[in-house]
């Protein structure tokens, strides 16, 4: 159900432009994204910052391509949004000492502190490589092509979560409780 969450508003934004255009799409992204974080909070009674994020990322980015009639602003936001996270986590973590990923997610997860922050620091690689990525899409391809990109593009964070719940798989039993330690990693 979550998964099909997660992908109500690119789906509708892929229809959209196929059925129309870019603008058309850019529309109907920002109100599924309101529908979504809707429904998101609905269903939660709350938003995870990366939620907020995202909601105010495509407002303003989908605002800016609307009004400028400028397609890059909507074709460059998974960029700002991706490279922006990576910059949070990083400075988080080496900048500020902290573990926001642990932070976060600590309560629903056991695991030793060495596994977290290996864990932000994969997290940190993902999300510049999803901006890289985009970038270079956005640059160097048609909106055809960037659109098509959008769709297919999510194989890398279905491959990333799975293979993410592989790497913390073996340091998880039965049992443990938040804080716990775990195995040793």
């Amino acid at each position: 159900m979550r998964f099909l969450i997660d992908f109500f508003p690119i789906g509708l934004f892929v229809a959209a432009y196929k059925l129309h255009d870019i603008y058309t799409a850019t529309a109907v992204l920002m109100v599924a994204t309101l529908v979504q974080t809707g429904l998101i909070y609905a269903i939660d009674r709350r938003l995870q910052t990366l939620q907020k994020v995202t909601l105010v990322l495509v407002i303003v980015f989908g605002v800016l391509t609307l009004a400028l009639h400028d397609e890059r602003f909507i074709k460059w936001k998974p960029t700002v949004l991706y490279a922006s996270m990576a910059i949070v986590l990083g400075a988080a973590l080496w900048v500020w000492k902290k573990n926001f990923l642990q932070i976060l997610l600590g309560s629903q997860l056991s695991l030793p502190t060495a596994v977290w922050a290996r864990l932000t620091v994969i997290w940190i690689g993902y999300f510049l490589f999803m901006a890289g990525i985009n970038a270079y899409v956005a640059a160097y391809y048609s909106t055809e092509d960037w659109v098509n990109f959008k769709l297919w593009g999510y194989v890398f964070p279905i491959v990333f979560i799975v293979g993410q719940g592989l790497y913390i798989a073996r340091y998880l039993k039965d049992g443990d409780t938040p804080g716990d330690g775990a195995q040793k990693p």
